[in-house]
């Protein structure tokens, strides 16, 4: 937000320089981002009267030559080329000598054989807009005099601040708003403008029906008749304007923007002869769409979603709310007008509206247009619901002064069941002291919360508070303490070490904790990433292969709109990220929960998930480049599910994962129970994101695989062991794995270690065989064993080998 430093001291003067009161602002929570002078530097420009102007004798050029008169025993002549000039006004001129932004210095010459003495200035030309086209007209006042210093009357000895407000600090979007937020830090009063009631020249009305009243509970207009919207707004109000970063349109619109500014409140205004009968705020129906002032039109249809508390027609906030006439909509309530009814040059009579909209039902609406307007930036963070009749006597009486014209009554429409309600918060004085680390006086705390609206009641060791109409951000005592500890100063505040009785925490033996995988990971060189929890829909069911996530009603941005179903889509992203800023050497890991719906509603399940890419080893003298593979990733897992049980040593099955390269990737089992998934990113996946190859992924479920096991004692045996190998021939498609468990069951007390060391292919194999090396190690706890005894396993091994999977052994 934009506003000039000499407005807002017409509403109230601390006695402190610019850069200070710029640092009040912002130590109060309100940062001011900037603070710069309003127009470039230029001297010696005057308000001067046009007097005579008569056509230029130059062929072909619309110039005419004016005769000015700027303060001087006798006027001068100067040539301009403005269609705005007319006699008897007031413009900005620069005589000769003048000097002009950017070090331009005015002198006489001769325009096509006429010596013009100086310059009649448009905006552009002194810094002040954009706007080269006409005249800076000044004629505001009859007591205007000519040679009056233009940076005088303009008052441009002045300053812009630009602020960055936080989303709670709606109320603080008008010079109202801060000049209340400065009064109460510098102990002043606010000097309000006066508001009085426009007198009632016309009896012309609408009525006014409020159909969605919890949406829209107080809805007030007015018809104004006979305007001359020709005339433009006083050039102080646009010049307020142009400090504000608005450009200036039309009279009514340029009041309508000055108020909103001025007091916080937006208002509309209809072309009265464009409407066809009374007026209603309701909710766009079916099929209906509307064309708005920015010339595009727009679909109204109806939405689902959650409905709006207390909403007595049961619509919900999600679908759009409208002002409309018995014909059509003419208007996105709180967001934009529509085209067919809007203020035009030849506009006469206007129906002015001044309404209340719940931040919590407009909320969706610039969104699901992708608009963003001045008003629909106030109303979705609170206006004011006290606000609205004040606000429309405002604009009127402005209007009526500017443009003349007789004003009408003002109809309301209010549904007071519906408006907020005040919110009582007791505060309690010790409570004050104890967050705050130091005791405010009682009457210090009244005085800064009566200043900032509040209406209080003392008690003996606390206090009651209202919060007032402004303020929706204010429920529970601690909002209060903020208030005070900001107006208060937090540089007053002592640095007071908390101090508070902390017990140990019980460390759990029957769960490995999340710390302990994260620091394992650490410890083989992963990096930990945080995403966010909302990814873009598309990517997810790409890497899914379904498209079931959970669809956010009001995301941040397309793609983040829907809830994760795993963590690799934000780890993904991450290594682009990565890659973009040169980071070639990667292993990623995440702890966070992904989001499904069940039978019982939202399900959060915690998920521990993992990326590696690109070099495990960089090229140097003694070898090549060394890339992570499968196998890496696979060992990083296994030292993972370690931690439950270091003896443990899971299975995998293959797997169809559409995320997955369809040859490299595998289903992690233990016990029977499938626990995650490992494996290389697939191909096209990584081509679509624009990723190279070589990406590996896997996810683990966290309460599946943290689950300790038992630890038993097992005395270590002192008899020998015996080794005995053995080669076997299966089908090519028989898994090491199903061999392995089948081994493992023959001899389950003898067998102390089985290894896979040797897998052959090729010359003296058929071809759709393959020859297996297993190392098979057996000890007894209590006595040696013999070789009969080792002969008649190794026999039942081979036996059940043969029998269930065909397999020979090896010549």
């Amino acid at each position: 937000m934009k506003f000039n430093e000499a407005w807002l001291r017409e509403w109230v003067d601390p006695p402190v320089d610019s850069e200070t009161l710029a640092e009040q602002l912002t130590m109060a929570g309100l940062e001011v981002e900037a603070l710069e002078q309003i127009v470039p530097t230029f001297t010696g420009v005057v308000v001067a009267k046009i007097e005579e102007i008569r056509p230029h004798n130059a062929q072909g050029k619309a110039l005419t030559l004016c005769r000015v008169d700027f303060g001087q025993p006798a006027p001068v002549a100067v040539v301009c080329g403005a269609e705005n000039a007319q006699v008897g006004r007031f413009y900005a001129y620069a005589p000769v000598g003048a000097q002009l932004p950017g070090g331009r210095t005015i002198t006489a010459r001769e325009v096509r054989g006429v010596r013009s003495e100086g310059m009649l200035c448009a905006p552009a030309e002194l810094g002040l807009s954009e706007e080269a086209d006409e005249l800076l007209e000044c004629s505001d006042t009859s007591e205007l005099q000519p040679g009056l210093a233009l940076a005088e009357f303009l008052r441009l000895d002045d300053q812009v601040l630009d602020l960055a407000l936080t989303p709670n600090r709606g109320d603080c979007l008008s010079i109202r708003g801060l000049a209340r937020e400065l009064a109460v830090i510098n102990g002043m009063e606010v000097s309000r403008p006066e508001t009085t009631r426009c007198e009632v020249g016309i009896e012309a009305r609408r009525r006014v029906t409020l159909a969605a009243p919890a949406a829209c509970p107080r809805y007030a207009g007015r018809i104004i008749q006979g305007l001359d919207i020709r005339r433009p707004a006083p050039s102080w109000l646009r010049e307020r304007l142009r400090r504000a970063g608005l450009k200036s349109i039309n009279a009514v619109v340029d009041i309508s923007n000055f108020v909103m500014l001025e007091l916080g409140q937006p208002t509309h205004a209809f072309d009265n002869d464009r409407l066809n009968g009374d007026i209603s705020v309701r909710y766009a129906r079916a099929g209906e769409s509307i064309i708005l002032l920015d010339g595009q039109e727009y679909a109204l249809s109806e939405a689902t979603g959650e409905k709006i508390s207390g909403e007595a027609d049961g619509k919900p906030p999600d679908e759009i709310l409208v002002i409309a006439d018995e014909k059509s909509a003419v208007a996105m309530a709180g967001v934009m007008g529509g085209l067919a009814s809007a203020v035009s040059a030849a506009t006469r009579n206007i129906f002015l509206e001044s309404a209340f909209f719940t931040p919590r039902a407009l909320a969706a609406h610039p969104r699901q247009a992708a608009l963003q307007t001045d008003a629909a930036y106030r109303y979705e963070r609170g206006v004011d619901w006290q606000l609205q009749r004040a606000a429309l006597e405002r604009v009127s009486a402005l209007i009526l002064a500017s443009c003349g014209g007789q004003a009408g009554p003002v109809v309301e429409a209010c549904a007071d069941e519906h408006l907020p309600a005040a919110r009582p918060i007791r505060l309690e004085y010790a409570e004050i002291t104890r967050l705050l680390g130091k005791p405010i006086a009682q009457e210090e705390i009244r005085s800064t919360l009566q200043g900032l609206g509040l209406d209080i009641t003392p008690e003996k060791e606390a206090l009651l508070a209202q919060s007032p109409s402004h303020r929706f951000d204010l429920s529970i005592p601690a909002d209060l303490i903020e208030e005070i500890a900001r107006i208060h100063g937090y540089q007053a505040i002592p640095a007071v070490p908390a101090r508070a009785q902390l017990g140990m925490r019980q460390q759990s033996e029957d769960r490995v904790a999340v710390a302990d995988y994260k620091r394992l990971l650490a410890a083989r060189g992963y990096h930990e990433a945080i995403t966010y929890s909302f990814v873009d829909r598309s990517r997810q069911a790409q890497l899914l292969d379904r498209d079931d996530a959970i669809a956010l009603l009001n995301p941040i941005s397309t793609d983040m709109g829907v809830m994760r179903q795993s963590l690799w889509p934000g780890l993904l992203q991450t290594l682009g990220y990565n890659l973009k800023r040169q980071q070639y050497q990667l292993r990623l890991f995440e702890y966070g929960l992904v989001f499904s719906q069940d039978e019982g509603g939202l399900a959060q399940t915690p998920m521990l998930a993992g990326l590696i890419y690109r070099k495990s080893f960089i090229k140097q003298w003694d070898r090549e480049d060394s890339y992570f593979d499968f196998f890496d990733i696979k060992a990083d897992v296994e030292a993972l599910l370690g931690l439950q049980d270091n003896r443990l040593i899971p299975e995998y099955e293959r797997t169809e994962d559409a995320a997955l390269h369809p040859g490299r990737s595998a289903a992690i089992m233990l016990d029977k129970q499938r626990v995650g998934r490992l494996g290389a990113a697939h191909p096209a996946i990584l081509e679509d994101l624009g990723l190279p190859a070589a990406v590996y992924l896997f996810e683990l479920e966290y309460q599946k695989i943290s689950a300790k096991r038992a630890l038993k004692f097992r005395k270590i045996s002192k008899f020998p062991s015996i080794r005995r190998d053995i080669s076997i021939v299966v089908d090519e498609e028989i898994s090491a794995a199903s061999l392995v468990n089948c081994v493992k069951s023959c001899a389950p007390a003898l067998l102390q270690n089985l290894e896979l060391f040797d897998l052959y292919q090729g010359e003296g194999i058929d071809i759709k065989q393959k020859s297996l090396t297993l190392a098979l190690t057996f000890q007894a706890a209590s006595s040696t064993l013999r070789d009969e005894r080792i002969e008649e396993i190794m026999g039942r091994v081979l036996g059940r080998l043969r029998a269930e999977f065909g397999a020979t052994l090896r010549e």
